[in-house]
């Protein structure tokens, strides 16, 4: 009810305008305090991938591609978490790997860690996780999955990504609208990234220095026990459809907007049934019983928490659509570029 209140008009949202300047004028101290105390730097350099609203705007695949490409310079990336979904809390900071259970590192950590095979760790402290990355991995340039307020972290570039279609809501700030910080914000980061059509965006932000990006959907893979192995079952779209565009799909997402993924698969031809789940959600076997033998469509990050689920009725009925970030070159080159000033100035 409140999240739909962000984004459509309600006039008891006026009601919370108060706690919205509240927490507004705590954000700014806070970003006040660092300033004048900043944090000690790094001993490489540290991107910090995020946004300034809740909910998803498609960093994730951002990342993935952003890390990707760092690799082909021939940079040695790690990537540090918060470790959001996780539901149980081991010594931290946790170097995540293969056999960490994605209820314990979260579940974004799991599949970045699996996709991109480079060292991954999870920390509520993210300074101290990039210490372990400097000292115990020798990365040379180190990716932060969300962050953006987490002033204790020093950082040295800021890549900001929007949903263009959903925009800013109302444009207020937490909990009368969906933002972290003010759309001001924009005006400090290195790089803002607009996933989709800018619809949504104010005249204001579209006129600034954007970077366009799509979610660009792959193939369908198997969900399965042994996910994380190169031998997974992996399926064209097209012939996915072709199997099972006669009947309905159920749809599953417990990501920050999983409107998106059902349109997403709407647009390549399924009939969706959808199934929205809190984000990060700890799915149970339960959460899949449909009572009907539909085929079960979920995002990857999903998947990594359903694996368990893949046997007996549900063996083979279960796949995640894989989606690559498509970015303009001039993302990639002005990240580079900075990196070798930064190299050049230390």
């Amino acid at each position: 009810m409140l999240e739909a209140a962000w984004y459509r008009p309600a006039w008891w949202i006026v009601l919370l305008l108060p706690l919205s300047w509240l927490f507004r004028f705590i954000a700014a101290s806070r970003r006040a305090y660092y300033r004048l105390l900043p944090p000690a730097k790094n001993a490489v350099p540290v991107i910090v991938v995020g946004n300034i609203s809740v909910g998803g705007t498609g960093k994730t695949p951002l990342i993935l591609t952003l890390a990707q490409r760092l690799e082909q310079t021939g940079l040695r990336v790690g990537i540090v978490s918060r470790g959001y979904g996780a539901t149980t809390h081991p010594p931290y900071p946790l170097v995540v790997d293969d056999q960490t259970p994605a209820n314990v590192c979260g579940d974004e950590p799991f599949m970045l860690c699996r996709r991109l095979r480079c060292p991954v760790v999870v920390d509520p402290k993210r300074r101290r996780a990039v210490a372990t990355l400097v000292e115990q991995q020798s990365c040379d340039v180190i990716i932060s999955d969300d962050g953006l307020q987490h002033y204790a972290m020093a950082r040295d570039i800021e890549l900001v990504v929007i949903d263009g279609k959903r925009g800013f809501g109302n444009g207020h700030c937490l909990p009368a609208g969906p933002l972290r910080e003010p759309i001001s914000r924009l005006d400090t980061v290195d790089v803002v990234v607009v996933n989709g059509e800018d619809s949504g965006l104010p005249s204001s932000v579209r006129q600034r220095d954007l970077q366009a990006m799509t979610l660009e959907p792959e193939q369908f893979v198997a969900v399965s026990g042994d996910n994380g192995s190169k031998e997974n079952k992996t399926q064209a779209i097209e012939d996915l459809l072709a199997e099972h565009g006669a009947e309905p799909v159920h749809a599953v997402a417990g990501i920050g907007n999983p409107q998106r993924f059902f349109d997403s698969l709407r647009l390549l031809g399924f009939d969706v049934i959808e199934h929205r789940f809190a984000d990060h959600h700890a799915y149970t076997v339960a959460d899949l019983d449909f009572a009907d033998d539909y085929p079960v469509l979920m995002t990857e990050k999903d998947a990594v928490k359903c694996e368990t689920f893949a046997q007996g009725s549900m063996k083979g009925r279960m796949w995640y659509l894989q989606v690559q970030a498509v970015c303009g070159e001039a993302v990639i080159e002005r990240i580079v570029e900075r990196l070798q000033t930064l190299k050049q100035l230390n």
